[in-house]
């Protein structure tokens, strides 16, 4: 078996050494502070664009270095990355952990307004490992909608 990956934490004036089996030993705002810092480092290597639950960015990051897009400036309304030619693509992403097996992704809004020509879903296990990747030309979208939702007035899709 692989030793633990050891992670140099620092708590105030105080470092220790760390791995993921003391993450049940820590506190509460410990493990906070951790998460925060983590965020601004993943913001640093250029992974994340933004300080929210970094699935999203580490997609559309993925997604762009796959198919070699340039990201949409942040909150484009309909999309999130263009390509050489001017396509569009809209990213959606989802992780799976032991407290969710989710496949379905977050709303399409205003799917009738074609905002976008290819749809990309990315499905991601606990440990943020790509799973199932998909690229969708928009004519088929239809075929992965699940269903209309009100309460987000957007379309829900399941890959």
């Amino acid at each position: 078996m692989a030793a633990p990956q050891v992670i140099r934490e620092s708590v105030g004036h105080d470092e220790k050494l760390m791995n993921k089996d003391s993450l049940p030993t820590m506190g509460n705002h410990e493990i906070l502070s951790l998460f925060a810092d983590i965020i601004e480092e993943l913001g640093s290597r250029g992974l994340t664009r933004s300080k929210n639950n970094p699935i999203a960015d580490y997609a559309e990051h993925l997604a762009c270095k796959a198919f070699s897009l340039t990201p949409a400036e942040k909150s484009t309304k309909g999309y999130d990355a263009t390509d050489s030619t001017g396509k569009k693509y809209e990213i959606k992403s989802r992780r799976k952990s032991t407290r969710s097996n989710p496949t379905r992704f977050s709303a399409i809004r205003d799917l009738q307004r074609r905002h976008f020509d290819f749809l990309v879903a990315v499905l991601f296990s606990q440990d943020f490992t790509v799973m199932r990747a998909a690229l969708i030309p928009y004519d088929c979208v239809q075929t992965v909608i699940l269903a209309l939702k009100d309460h987000t007035r957007g379309n829900i899709c399941r890959c």
